[in-house]
């Protein structure tokens, strides 16, 4: 897994520097790596309520806590004299918009290293965390969008302006929601397109076995995995599912085409965030000035920005991102890179993945993932087979693929997707749980905290 982000204050001359830019994360398999993201939402009190950045018992006094706890293994990085995350050698603790709190995991080779890594994680935050209960689902489950603070990073404040009248739920989605996603590395440029097609055909199917989001301001929703429907909701320019990914042809430079003519959402030099009003990247290069008159050269700096604001569920940074599960507690949470792994690392499993979903059209993909927000598993393709039976035809994909992986790296991963035999045979999401839960306790929000509390 590629973390080399080396010369960014390179300028950029032509569309070639950033095709570069991508395909230098190019690395063998006997070098490939797993990284692992994931958020939690907080809340506190007995109303459980967000959690917000300054007080005794806020986000900023943990992010404190957690660095004393440390021991100088971890340092907090500032803006504008506050602390907005901890650094340490190969991962990261940050802060989403409304105070989620992310762990980016260092890239390893091995799933008992990367669930050690977690645990270790959410053990410390349990410890520092005073009087705050993180909870594993992809939803903010209590109280209202309005109820929430900003965290006082400059990105947010841009993306606030310049995101949120994108789409109806487009702050939902920088302040209500939280995700787990796998990072994984590609040898070559067919390699990626093989991946990126699988993933594509895939991920609205690994959405469904990981819905976790049935809750709105403490009732049902009517949807399984309301975060998935945010997103959907969020910017169409720039989320959701790119049909060139399953075009012949794709490559490198057809994704860079397509991202430098998404409008760029900020121009940061610094800490200083410009309003970028609405100027692609294309423009911005062609032009050699900013949309406010001012001339200016982009580097791989600003690319690497804008890259980090365009959110399809399959992302090419200098990894391979999968962004379409909700949160979900531990176990399931590592099944979910251990599935793509299982799925993406061998070449006849990717191959055998994409084939599940071949013969439809891109359209009736896209009525598939809209019809995955509302019931999950239950879901229907064009044939009549539902999303249960999509999983458990790639659950069998995934552990083939598991098998080859081993031949690679030397591990037996197998177990790890275990969990999610449990939730294909049962036919129940952590979502329905989460529901059956609720409903049961007539409706006491303690019930479903009970259920998603990791920390």
């Amino acid at each position: 897994m590629s973390l080399d982000l080396g010369g960014l204050s390179n300028p950029v001359t032509s569309i070639g520097d950033l095709i570069a830019y991508v395909k230098g994360a190019e690395r063998p398999p006997d070098r490939w790596l797993i990284g692992v993201e994931h958020e939690k939402i907080g809340v506190r009190g007995p109303r459980y309520e967000p959690v917000p950045y300054y007080g005794p018992d806020g986000i900023r006094a943990l992010l404190d806590a957690i660095a004393r706890s440390a021991g100088g293994t971890q340092h907090k990085h500032k803006e504008n004299g506050q602390p907005i995350a901890l650094l340490s050698k190969d991962a990261s603790v940050t802060l989403e918009p409304g105070g989620q709190l992310e762990l980016s995991g260092a890239p390893l080779r091995s799933f008992t290293d990367i669930r050690g890594e977690i645990e270790a994680h959410l053990a410390q935050v349990r410890r520092d965390s005073r009087g705050i209960a993180w909870l594993a689902t992809g939803y903010r489950p209590f109280g209202t969008r309005d109820q929430v603070s900003w965290m006082p990073k400059g990105r947010y404040a841009a993306m606030k302006s310049s995101l949120g009248n994108k789409g109806r739920l487009a702050l939902d989605m920088m302040l209500m929601t939280a995700t787990v996603q796998a990072n994984l590395d590609w040898s070559d440029e067919a390699d990626l397109a093989s991946k990126v097609r699988a993933a594509t055909a895939m991920s609205p199917v690994v959405t469904a076995m990981f819905a976790n989001s049935p809750l709105i301001d403490g009732r049902d929703c009517g949807y399984l995995d309301f975060r998935y429907q945010v997103w959907r909701e969020t910017d169409p320019a720039r989320c959701g599912l790119l049909e060139q990914m399953l075009q012949p042809g794709w490559g490198y430079r057809r994704y860079v085409e397509w991202a430098i003519d998404v409008p760029m959402l900020f121009v940061r030099n610094g800490t200083a965030y410009q309003d970028a009003r609405g100027q692609t990247f294309r423009n911005w290069l062609t032009s050699g000035q900013l949309a406010s008159g001012e001339k200016s050269q982009p580097t791989l700096s600003h690319w690497v920005d804008h890259l980090s604001t365009l959110f399809p569920e399959v992302r090419v940074k200098r990894v391979l991102e999968l962004r379409g599960a909700d949160m979900v507690p531990l176990p399931l949470m590592i099944a979910l890179p251990a599935l793509w792994v299982g799925i993406l690392y061998d070449r006849n499993a990717r191959e055998a993945a994409a084939e599940l979903t071949r013969a439809w059209t891109f359209s009736e993909l896209l009525q598939f993932q809209a019809d995955v927000a509302r019931v999950a598993l239950r879901a229907k393709g064009p044939a009549g087979a539902t999303a249960l039976d999509l999983g458990r035809d790639l659950l069998a994909i995934a552990r083939s693929g598991l098998k080859g992986w081993q031949e690679v790296s030397g591990l037996d991963e197998s177990k790890n997707l275990d969990p999610l035999s449990e939730i294909l045979d049962s036919g129940r999401t952590y979502a329905e749980r989460a529901l059956e839960a609720h409903g049961a306790s007539g409706g006491d929000p303690a019930s479903v905290v009970k259920l998603w509390q990791i920390a």
